[in-house]
């Protein structure tokens, strides 16, 4: 079965390819693009399709409520769950009802989940890259460049999130596709609360 989490598993070929680096006026206009995009979201439900180096793949429901929160819940017969809220990111395996617990800081897609989205300060941008009516930009932390990068992917008129990449410290990559994107739609705020008991009743049932 595919047990891999979405912040670790393999990157198959992005296509199509992403071959022109900006640089300069354009580049900054590029990036406040994308800052302004992802300011301005606050609620995505899309389903996703995460592919692992293996030739596995697992597909489900992602929902995003900025910011703070995020759930990622897999199609049968992959019991995993996973749910961002209040600062802590959750792993449920709902056949052994076994939860975990990291911070959404060590996670790199909290970036996704900060109130306000800025590539400066504890951020770099690697890469910025547009090609194929896409942009893609890479980013990893300054002080830390050991533990990975996450890159994001958007198609660029409209401005829409596609697809993410992260890469562990291991060099283990991931890739997530978002399809049947809807923004602005409405969530139960119980379907993010993993600290309310009411939540692993739900799970059980």
């Amino acid at each position: 079965m595919f047990r891999r989490s979405l912040l670790a598993s393999a990157l198959l070929p992005l296509l199509p390819s992403l071959a022109m680096a900006q640089a300069g006026g354009d580049r900054a206009a590029t990036l406040a693009r994308i800052e302004a995009y992802l300011n301005g979201l606050t609620t995505l439900r899309a389903r996703f399709l995460q592919i692992a180096s293996n030739g596995g793949s697992a597909e489900g429901t992602a929902m995003i409520w900025r910011p703070g929160r995020m759930r990622f819940e897999y199609d049968p017969p992959e019991p995993l769950l996973l749910v961002a809220s209040d600062g802590q990111f959750l792993h449920y395996d709902k056949e052994l009802h076994q939860p975990s617990i990291v911070p959404v800081s060590s996670t790199p897609l909290g970036f996704l989940l900060r109130p306000q989205i800025r590539f400066t300060g504890d951020l770099e941008v690697t890469a910025l890259e547009r090609g194929g009516g896409l942009l893609r930009v890479t980013m990893r932390r300054r002080e830390a460049p050991g533990e990975g990068s996450l890159t994001l992917v958007f198609a660029e008129d409209p401005m829409e999130l596609r697809q993410w990449v992260v890469v562990d410290a291991q060099g283990q990559q991931t890739r997530v596709t978002l399809t049947q994107i809807q923004t602005g739609v409405r969530f139960d705020p119980l379907v993010f609360a993993f600290n309310d008991p009411r939540f692993f009743e739900q799970q059980v049932r």
